[in-house]
């Protein structure tokens, strides 16, 4: 019978077995399919990032790309930029951020800290469950429905935004959702042991553990909605000049200044769709590296 002397003695040699040539073959076949899988996953990426890049980063090196935009000029003269197409991204973008974030951040603390399993935090759970499988296209379609036929609401850049809120919503309150399910209980409770209500426990502590994450989530968010194209095709019009009112009139954006280049099929469309498609990865690239950085700053220091 062994003692807790015995037991705390270190193991004597005989006691480990030698891996056998069975299952050291069988871990590097695994280790093999493994990186095999992961190296034909990353190929396309890979090849779609260089194809890119090799066909459109020469025209991002000219300053009038980021000063100028397409007005007055043909289908079939070169020259010009973007400008007005990065300004209607940005407004798109950052007006859906501005909607949703909040939204979705207080769904997903209503859902860890309040709701547990009531009626109310599954249906919530179920309507998030629906959002996140929508497509782009039935979310455009529904904004056009409600916003535009019924209430007359002008196609616009804001009719956009709103598009865009339906499908950057399900992501954060996710994202935040699993987040905050991480922080240790222990920290709510030291809190509710010392008198501190409970909100003040979930703004001062909870959310603050958790906010690095959140944000890298909500980065994330919002790189993905800046390339959706279906909002934009059905809810605002193109145009080559630059509009900074968000409500009225049609507004270019990067996603739309490509649809509307890649009809013209000539040299000079065919060139600014790859410079715009090198522009919109630079943009969501600066996005995820402020994301980053924002993370990296608010993160709760260990030393």
């Amino acid at each position: 019978m062994s003692t807790a002397t015995d037991l705390n003695r270190p193991a004597a040699p005989p006691a480990f077995q030698e891996i056998n040539s069975a299952r050291r073959f069988k871990n590097r076949l695994a280790t093999i399919l493994v990186a095999g899988t992961f190296v034909l996953a990353l190929a396309p990426l890979v090849w779609l990032l260089i194809t890119v890049l090799a066909k459109g980063f020469q025209y991002v090196l000219n300053a009038d790309w980021w000063q100028k935009s397409l007005a007055g000029l043909t289908s079939r003269q070169f020259g010009g930029g973007v400008y007005h197409a990065i300004i209607g991204t940005l407004f798109q973008g950052l007006i859906c951020a501005v909607i949703a974030v909040p939204i979705a951040v207080l769904v997903a603390v209503y859902l860890v800290e309040y709701g547990k399993r009531s009626r109310l935090a599954k249906a919530v759970t179920f309507t998030v469950d629906i959002l996140s499988g929508v497509p782009s296209i039935v979310a455009a379609l529904f904004i056009y429905a409600l916003c535009i036929t019924t209430f007359g609401m002008p196609r616009s850049a804001f009719a956009v935004s709103l598009a865009l809120v339906l499908l950057m919503i399900p992501v954060v309150v996710r994202t935040t959702e699993e987040l905050l399910k991480i922080v240790p209980d222990e920290l709510r409770e030291a809190a509710y042991a010392l008198g501190v209500p409970k909100w003040k426990t979930i703004v001062k502590i909870v959310i603050p553990t958790a906010m690095s994450g959140i944000i890298t989530g909500i980065s994330l968010a919002i790189a993905r909605v800046m390339g959706e194209t279906a909002p934009v095709l059905v809810l605002v019009g193109y145009t080559t000049f630059i509009n900074y009112d968000p409500f009225g009139g049609s507004m270019a954006s990067l996603p739309l200044l490509m649809t509307s280049e890649r009809l013209t099929t000539n040299e000079v469309g065919e060139a600014r769709v790859w410079g715009a498609a090198v522009t919109l990865i630079l943009i969501i690239t600066v996005f995820n590296l402020l994301g980053s950085l924002i993370s990296r700053l608010t993160s709760l220091k260990t030393k």
